[in-house]
């Protein structure tokens, strides 16, 4: 696989804008499920726990309400990067102790989680870094321009 950008690897039926999770566990299965149906991973279970293995390494809420969860694992059959956003406050490590609303989760095959899964994460970051694109994200109800925000490449 060349090193695709956010577009390439995001889709509109991977974008929840009304998640009924209630706590982070409920939102990373919920967006799971979603990778699931598309077909672009194998195991749920497998997935999520490696997806928790990631997380006993250090926090994954960055702040600003957001959250960026990720597992590298065998259970991928498509790299791809999931986006739900909820009203509930979903608590999470984070720096400012403020709940999340949005979760942008990464399902990296293991093959990719090296040049892949750095190039996406530092991609969605940089487009994280912009108040305006952030505050754009917990609004917008258009998936086309979730997709534009994130997939946006920084000059």
């Amino acid at each position: 696989m060349d090193i695709a950008g956010v577009r390439e690897i995001f889709n509109e039926r991977l974008i929840d804008l009304d998640m009924k999770s209630v706590n982070k566990r409920e939102a990373i299965e919920e967006l799971t499920d979603s990778l699931y149906k598309e077909g672009h991973i194998i195991d749920c279970k497998a997935f999520v726990d490696d997806v928790y293995l990631r997380e006993n390494e250090g926090q994954t809420g960055i702040g600003n309400h957001i959250a960026i969860p990720h597992g590298k694992s065998d259970a991928v059959k498509i790299t791809s990067i999931a986006f739900g956003r909820t009203k509930n406050d979903l608590a999470w490590e984070s720096p400012d102790d403020e709940p999340v609303h949005v979760v942008i989760l990464f399902a990296v095959r293991n093959v990719d989680k090296t040049t892949v899964h750095l190039k996406l994460l530092s991609q969605v970051a940089m487009a994280l870094a912009d108040d305006a694109t952030l505050d754009k994200l917990l609004k917008t109800n258009d998936k086309t321009e979730i997709i534009r925000l994130l997939s946006q490449e920084m000059n």
